[in-house]
């Protein structure tokens, strides 16, 4: 569904709201979404065109979302922080013919003007500045009857470039119209494995240029629910909005399950939970340790699924099942599973290679990429596909996933999966964050570097390096215990809880060169 049926049926239920604002109730939505829609229509965006949103977490996101999709356009979400000439790259590889823009990204907005290609459209709400147009104007000017021709677009994200520069991920539009029931739908996976209704409300800690948090947001409003979107993360606001707004469900990263489990433990009781019926985790790889101690505080409630901007295939495990395969995401729902070396053979259960989903009849391709998009398909099996991770399969044909392929390390022709040591490093008490990499060794061929984020407060010592070390040592075989540990104030994490390793040992490399 979309929000015309719910906008007739439940007209004044809360659609979206950030924060603990007022909120969009269905009725607003599917307006300010068919007004939208006949404005772009009259400047003249045909089917299978792009329209661009470069914004904060804001309720208009969803407007702008359904109004591309109840008219047939690709819809793009740009990363917040990109710079101007970041974004510019979008605009100009989707080759969006609309860009709408928040006042409060004005900076970046100003910098990216004259980087747009002519006859672009550019609007701009909550204030305008030189070189936009006031969308709320231009919306007042429209109808709120929806057009007549409704054919169904699709979102094109694109990839978080934490290994390359950022590709779009597009499809095949169908051809369907938005409320024909056979139209492929987010909600189809929710459905699965879910308990998510039109009576829930999920919290979105995300940002909302990320696949994971608008995917799930645009579903639960496929199905009629309420969203609830934070302006941005922070740990306790987010146990607060549980509590106030009566959250149902919510997904996390794992690195916000870290900052959770940090908070004092007086902070975390004196919220209450008990509305928190499901919290789902999945972008990055879930240290088992951090696992068990959300178990041991919010109860078998804390599931898992794995997939990727790509959508090429979905695994999922619920808590209790995990309870008995510790570190595993999950059998397959969405997709047959695959682990391949690197020739491409299949390998027997239990041993690691790279993960590969068969699924026929579903096409994606890397935007203006056909060298990335063939890299991704298996070269004897055209509807197999991987997104560069590995992994193994157990008899239960239950994924454990290792590590990207990208980042593993081999070491004296050990293979040496970094997450494995991240998981164990994190849950020390004084380590906030960390990064674990392989380094050129003369030697080994390669060695294992760690860089670490201290807590707030905590000093960055030689004897807390030793320290730290130390118990990665209790946790992990020889060969994996990091030789060298940096410190850092901050790591380079995007919001979506992906770790920018590549930048970091990119930056690593490049000083050793400028000593040699």
């Amino acid at each position: 569904m979309y929000p015309a049926v719910h906008a007739r049926k439940h007209p004044e239920r809360i659609a979206v709201r950030v924060g603990g604002g007022p909120g969009v109730t269905y009725k607003e939505l599917d307006e300010r979404s068919v007004k939208l829609a006949r404005e772009l229509r009259w400047r003249g965006l045909q089917v299978g065109d792009g329209v661009a949103v470069l914004a904060e977490n804001h309720e208009r996101y969803f407007e702008i979302y359904w109004a591309a999709v109840r008219s047939g356009y690709y819809i793009t979400a740009i990363n917040r922080h990109s710079t101007p000439d970041e974004a510019a790259y979008i605009m100009a590889d989707s080759g969006s013919k609309a860009l709408i823009c928040s006042h409060g990204l004005r900076e970046t907005a100003v910098g990216l003007l004259p980087l747009l290609k002519d006859g672009v459209h550019r609007l701009m709400f909550d204030g305008v500045i030189d070189g936009f147009e006031c969308y709320e104007n231009l919306l007042e000017r429209q109808r709120a009857d929806s057009l007549v021709e409704e054919p169904r677009g699709q979102l094109m994200l694109y990839s978080s470039g934490t290994t390359g520069q950022p590709k779009g991920v597009k499809r095949a539009l169908t051809g369907l119209r938005v409320d024909d029931p056979a139209a492929p739908r987010n909600s189809d996976l929710i459905r699965k494995i879910t308990s998510i209704d039109q009576d829930s409300v999920y919290l979105v800690p995300g940002p909302l240029y990320h696949a994971a948090a608008f995917n799930w947001s645009l579903a639960v409003q496929e199905i009629g629910g309420t969203v609830v979107v934070m302006p941005k993360w922070d740990p306790e606001h987010f146990l607060a909005l549980i509590e106030n707004q009566g959250v149902t469900h919510t997904q996390v990263v794992p690195t916000m399950m870290v900052r959770l489990l940090k908070l004092d433990p007086e902070v975390r009781a004196r919220h209450d939970m008990s509305s928190l019926k499901g919290l789902l985790h999945s972008a990055a790889p879930c240290p088992v340790d951090v696992k068990h101690a959300m178990l041991d505080w919010l109860g078998p409630i804390v599931d898992e699924y794995y997939t990727g901007t790509e959508g090429n295939g979905v695994t999922f495990i619920a808590a209790r099942d995990w309870q008995q395969r510790p570190g595993s995401v999950g059998r397959p729902v969405i997709g047959i599973i695959h682990i391949c070396d690197d020739d491409g053979q299949e390998l027997a259960t239990g041993e690691v290679g790279t993960v590969y989903f068969e699924r026929a009849g579903t096409v994606f391709g890397y935007h203006n990429d056909a060298a990335k998009t063939a890299g991704a398909m298996h070269p004897d099996h055209p509807t197999w596909s991987t997104i560069g991770d590995m992994g193994r399969v157990d008899e239960d044909n239950y994924l454990f996933l290792t590590d990207r392929k990208a980042f593993m390390i081999i070491s004296g022709g050990v293979n040496i999966y970094p997450a494995e040591i991240e998981g164990r490093m994190v849950m020390h008490p004084a380590v906030a964050d960390v990064a674990v990499f392989g380094l050129p060794d003369a030697d080994m061929g390669e060695y294992v570097h760690a860089v670490v984020q201290p807590t707030a407060g905590v000093a960055a010592t030689a004897e807390l390096a030793a320290e730290i070390i130390d118990f990665a040592r209790d946790g992990l075989s020889r060969y994996k215990v990091p030789r060298v540990l940096d410190f850092l104030d901050e790591l380079p994490r995007l919001e979506s809880g992906k770790l920018r390793k590549d930048v970091l040992r990119a930056d690593y490399l490049s000083a050793r060169s400028s000593l040699t």
